[in-house]
C-alpha cells in the first residue's frame, strides 16, 4: 500500500537560490502539514467527546459509531504526525547541504587573478601582452636561478 517515495533532500544540481527556494517550499509544506494536524487533533477531540456523551445516555450504537470516526480521524492524525516529522527530517538534511553549495558556486577568475598578479610585480594595467611576456621571462629567470642555486649547492656537498 505504501509506494516508495523519491527522496527529495539532495540538492544536487540546485545553485544556491533554488536550493533555497526548495527548502522555502518544503517549510511552507511543513507549516501547512502543522496546521492541518491541529484542525484534525480537534475534530479527534469532537468525536471523542461525541464517543462520551453518547455513553453517558445510554446510546451504546451511536457510541460505537462514534468510536469508528475516532479510529478513522486517529489515522489521519498518525499519518500527519509521520509526514511532519519526515519533512522536518529532510528541511534538516537540505538545510546541511546550502553551505556545500554556496562553497561551490565560488569560482576563481583566471583574468583578474592575472591581472592582481601583474600588479603585484609592479606591471600596469594595459600593458598585459608586454607584462605577460616579462612575467614570463621572470618566471623563467627565477627558474634558471633557482636551479643555479641548486647545482652550486650540490658542488659544495661533493668532495
Amino acid at each position: 500500500m505504501d509506494s516508495i517515495k523519491p527522496r527529495t533532500d539532495n540538492l544536487t544540481g540546485m545553485d544556491a537560490a533554488e536550493a533555497k527556494e526548495y527548502i522555502y517550499h518544503h517549510i511552507t509544506t511543513l507549516k501547512l502539514t502543522e496546521k492541518k494536524l491541529g484542525e484534525v487533533e480537534g475534530e479527534l477531540q469532537k468525536w471523542q467527546g461525541r464517543v462520551e456523551l453518547a455513553r453517558s445516555r445510554g446510546e451504546e450504537a451511536l457510541a460505537l459509531e462514534a468510536e469508528k470516526e475516532v479510529h478513522q480521524v486517529e489515522a489521519k492524525r498518525d499519518a500527519l504526525a509521520g509526514e511532519i516529522q519526515e519533512l522536518t527530517g529532510e528541511i534538516t538534511r537540505l538545510r546541511r547541504q546550502l553551505p556545500g553549495l554556496a562553497a561551490r558556486e565560488r569560482t576563481i577568475d583566471p583574468d583578474l587573478l592575472e591581472q592582481e598578479l601583474l600588479l603585484a610585480l609592479g606591471h600596469t594595467p594595459g600593458d598585459e601582452d608586454d607584462g605577460a611576456r616579462k612575467t614570463a621571462g621572470e618566471f623563467e629567470k627565477l627558474n634558471i636561478d633557482m636551479a643555479l642555486e641548486a647545482l652550486k649547492a650540490k658542488m659544495r656537498q661533493d668532495p
